[in-house]
């Protein structure tokens, strides 16, 4: 019989963290997890999340910060065969107002955790960000170097790619997520902000007059690319410091994305236009094709994705 494998991630309460553990428990890994439910956005979301972890998939999650050297005694992660580092303080906007934040937890609290990693020698896998590639031309190709990011959220991934590739542990892979949405997402993203507002009659605020591209991917293709790099790493046979773009691979228009919300949610938003934002960048689009040369197949369009955000959202919060 094939030994059951095991993941430790942290992060898990969070979207990415939840959706992804949800799938590998479904896939037979054993799964547990780490996150330190902070209030940067609504803990009730947060423990949500964990609620369904524990009482549908009887998955171990642990209170704790990545800042914390304790996390070095958590069996969970000692017997891991695989780690999914998804801690971390998002939202390049909000790390314009609060960069210690980012650097404190983002680059500190990782090192941290590379620190007690190192020392076990577990494969890991961590999240990097489109973010990292500010400045290169489109579509945003792994071999591109990354050269300055605009906001603090941004080199502070750009950092963690620098933190693993020359850490001590075998083999590492950075995932550079590009604009990720879905049910279960966090309350500071376009999709949610835009939906709250629309609901409740709010203005929307709409940078660089609406002449912005998003590569937007639905949280289901995400957890693919994870699942098929969880694979990858935990087969390997050789080290390797490793880099995949994970999106969908299209440049979809804001006002159009905007457009579903509205019809999903059969109201028209209002909308507040303004300049570009500091912390923005005009498009953003992935070349995806090393993650494919793996397996990896996005499938969700934005509108599908959008329409099943719409329903979890009318849901979660009973709107008819």
């Amino acid at each position: 019989m094939e030994k059951r494998r095991r993941i430790f991630i942290t992060g898990i309460a969070g979207m990415i963290g939840f959706h992804t553990a949800k799938l590998l428990s479904d896939r037979g890994w054993y799964v547990s997890g780490i996150d330190n439910f902070n209030d940067y956005y609504d803990v009730n979301l947060k423990r949500a999340r964990e609620d369904i972890l524990k009482r549908t998939y009887e998955i171990e999650v642990n209170e704790f910060n990545i800042k914390d050297e304790n996390i070095a005694k958590l069996n969970a992660l000692k017997n891991a065969d695989v780690v999914l580092h998804l801690a971390a303080y998002a939202n390049p906007r909000h790390s314009l107002e609060f960069p210690n934040y980012y650097i404190d937890t983002n680059i500190s609290g990782t090192q941290n955790l590379i620190n007690i990693i190192e020392k076990i020698n577990i494969p890991t896998i961590y999240a990097s960000s489109s973010c990292v590639m500010h400045g290169q031309p489109l579509p945003w190709k792994e071999k591109d170097r990354p050269q300055q990011q605009n906001n603090p959220y941004g080199w502070s991934k750009h950092v963690n790619e620098c933190q693993f590739m020359h850490s001590a542990i075998s083999n590492t892979i950075g995932l550079r997520f590009f604009t990720v949405y879905g049910p279960y997402g966090r309350p500071d993203m376009a999709l949610f902000k835009f939906t709250h507002n629309i609901v409740n009659e709010i203005p929307i605020d709409v940078f660089n007059y609406g002449k912005m591209y998003r590569d937007f991917t639905y949280v289901d293709d995400i957890c693919q690319g994870i699942e098929i790099v969880a694979n990858a790493i935990t087969t390997a046979e050789s080290s390797q410091h490793e880099i995949y773009n994970i999106g969908f691979g299209e440049k979809v228009n804001l006002m159009d994305f905007i457009e579903e919300i509205e019809f999903n949610l059969g109201k028209k938003a209002i909308k507040n236009m303004l300049p570009p934002h500091p912390a923005d960048v005009p498009e953003t689009w992935s070349d995806t094709r090393k993650l494919q040369s793996l397996g990896y197949c996005p499938t969700t369009s934005v509108k599908v994705g959008v329409g099943k955000f719409i329903e979890w959202y009318k849901h979660f919060y009973s709107i008819n």
